[in-house]
């Protein structure tokens, strides 16, 4: 954890440097084209520079998949990915295997330490729970994977949020800050990359409307004093 004083501002916005966080949000290989099996996000490896830009603050945390290798959502030739699975209160679709535990896959982006996090908070764990959102474990939002009690206790009222990808675990991730009703959220779009034939608008607009603000890249946050 850094000692930083000062202020910033982002978007017209004053903030205070040592009342602030930067969050990445499953920045891992599995969502990259080094893992071409899993699910690459195009341009992922392209956000790296603007996570290790945005981190001038306090806190850096960051969200990481961590599955397991017998998780029954993974998608096979007879139930591809993006089909139904039932039976399952914490699942809802079935994805490609990705981010499991000890593969590549589950590793940051190349250029992202994972020495330089003061938090990060592992999700999916369990074979039977596949949440997208960094803040809980399950889909009704109710088991905390202690990312917002950290950031409380540790003074923090405003996120910089980046990651992967835009329209699922970065949106429902800003969806649930925001939720909290205890941080100012920012989301720096210069640090987001979606999955390929989706309509990132519509996630943007979903969550400015929960009360997040965009700002294009981490030459936008002006440190003034």
């Amino acid at each position: 954890m850094k000692k930083v004083k000062g202020l910033a501002v982002i978007s017209g916005k004053i903030i205070n440097l040592s009342e602030a966080a930067s969050l990445d949000v499953d920045s891992q290989k599995g969502f990259s084209e080094l893992c071409p099996k899993e699910l690459p996000v195009p341009g992922a490896l392209e956000i790296v520079n603007e996570l290790n830009s945005q981190a001038k603050f306090k806190i850096r945390v960051a969200s990481k998949d961590a599955h397991p290798s017998n998780a029954p959502w993974f998608a096979t030739e007879e139930n591809p990915q993006f089909s139904p699975i039932k039976g399952y209160k914490d699942l809802d679709v079935r994805w490609n295997s990705h981010c499991v535990v000890g593969t590549p896959g589950f590793e940051f982006l190349p250029g992202l330490d994972e020495t330089n996090y003061d938090f990060i908070a592992y999700k999916g764990i369990e074979p039977n729970k596949h949440p997208y959102g960094a803040c809980y474990h399950d889909l009704a939002d109710t088991q905390s994977t202690g990312l917002i009690e950290y950031l409380k206790a540790n003074g923090i009222n405003t996120i910089i949020v980046g990651g992967l990808a835009t329209s699922y675990c970065l949106k429902i991730t800003v969806l649930q800050l925001c939720r909290c009703g205890q941080f100012i959220v920012f989301v720096n779009l210069g640090a987001c990359r979606d999955i390929a034939g989706v309509d990132t608008n519509l996630a943007i607009e979903e969550m400015k409307k929960a009360g997040a603000i965009m700002f294009e890249s981490s030459a936008d946050i002006n440190v003034v004093i």
